[in-house]
């Protein structure tokens, strides 16, 4: 393993950390009405009123918007790059686990039984989706407790599994709900970064944040680990613990993300492997990179659910139906391409 330094890392990431400040503060000037940036730090230090809406808009509604997504965003790639080196697979994402089986099932059954409220400013479909994953993830390792030993490959089997039950159980209940029921459901599966105020983020951040601490700190175990299992256990690593610990916070941290912004594709996929090809696979500078591109990568997909259907209608002339677009798929669209081309550069890197 090659020697890294303090400064090393910080050049690695002042590239990646500039650009997320970039994007940052462009955000609150990013939206369907017409406030540019400049106008919405101008607004800044202007009261939000009904005489001035712009202040209101930009960094009561867009701005946290923004924190929403890169908290997502790096929640999700962190636990991605995780998942992929303790799974030993290149396709495991951070809903491997069952997490977004648990928590679509969680939200569909509240939606059926109409437990449609809101509790200390969050929404009671939110609080369900948390206990679905909640309960996939203690089933899953219950069940990968009764094996003689705890490994990664044990939950990842149990994790699939549970994963296929909750999607039957999914239909079964889908197929006992009326039209409104379904379309709440289905798009609650898109995935949304929509917020009012800061309680989501409140609500979010004691998880997340103490969760980012731990998985970056499982970073020198994780270099060993990706040697090998039994090398590792040589140089002194508690390979179960290190599987169980990255796997158990890396999962109630994208459960907690699930819950209030529903299951968000690719993040977690192609993340980690971009990061790896930018700055290799020493996980010291692997997992921060990770944060930072998951952070402005679901962050300007945000800017394109809102940007494309406005440039749509300034194109043709017409009107659109939708004033933004669901994140899941905004993150599809550019996420599969991405994705293909990351493939396409490794097969070619290996042929040279």
């Amino acid at each position: 393993m090659s020697p890294l330094t303090w400064r090393s890392l910080f050049v690695r990431l002042l590239p990646w950390a500039l650009l997320l400040a970039i994007v940052l503060a462009i955000s609150p000037g990013i939206g369907t009405q017409d406030i540019g940036v400049v106008d919405a730090w101008r607004a800044l230090r202007a009261p939000s009123d009904a005489s001035n809406p712009t202040a209101g808009i930009a960094w009561e509604i867009r701005f946290p918007r923004t924190l929403k997504a890169l908290v997502a965003g790096v929640t999700l790639a962190l636990a991605g790059a995780i998942f992929q080196t303790l799974f030993r697979n290149p396709l495991a994402t951070p809903y491997t686990m069952g997490i977004a089986s648990g928590a679509s099932l969680g939200a569909l059954i509240a939606y059926k039984i109409g437990w449609l409220h809101v509790v200390a400013g969050l929404s009671t479909v939110s609080l369900a989706a948390f206990i679905g994953a909640l309960v996939v993830l203690g089933v899953v390792l219950l069940l990968a407790r009764s094996s003689a030993r705890l490994s990664g490959q044990t939950l990842l089997l149990a994790g699939v599994t549970i994963g296929f039950f909750c999607s039957g159980m999914m239909i079964f209940v889908t197929s006992l709900a009326d039209v409104t029921q379904t379309y709440l459901t289905v798009r609650w599966m898109m995935g949304s970064l929509d917020t009012f105020g800061g309680v989501e983020l409140t609500a979010l951040l004691p998880i997340v944040v103490p969760a980012w601490i731990i998985m970056l700190l499982l970073a020198r175990g994780l270099n060993q680990f990706a040697v090998g299992a039994e090398i590792a256990a040589t140089r002194g690593v508690n390979v179960a613990r290190l599987e169980v610990i990255g796997i158990l916070v890396g999962s109630l941290a994208v459960a907690a993300v699930v819950s209030l912004c529903g299951p968000i594709g690719f993040v977690g996929l192609i993340i980690p492997h971009l990061a790896r090809l930018i700055n290799g696979g020493d996980h010291r500078a692997l997992l921060p990179t990770a944060a930072l591109l998951g952070g402005v990568f679901l962050i300007v997909c945000d800017f394109l659910t809102t940007l494309l259907p406005m440039g749509y209608a300034a194109l043709s002339g017409r009107e659109v139906t939708v004033a933004r677009l669901p994140i899941g798929v905004m993150t599809a669209l550019i996420g599969t391409p991405v994705f293909l081309v990351l493939l396409c550069a490794r097969r070619a890197g290996r042929r040279l």
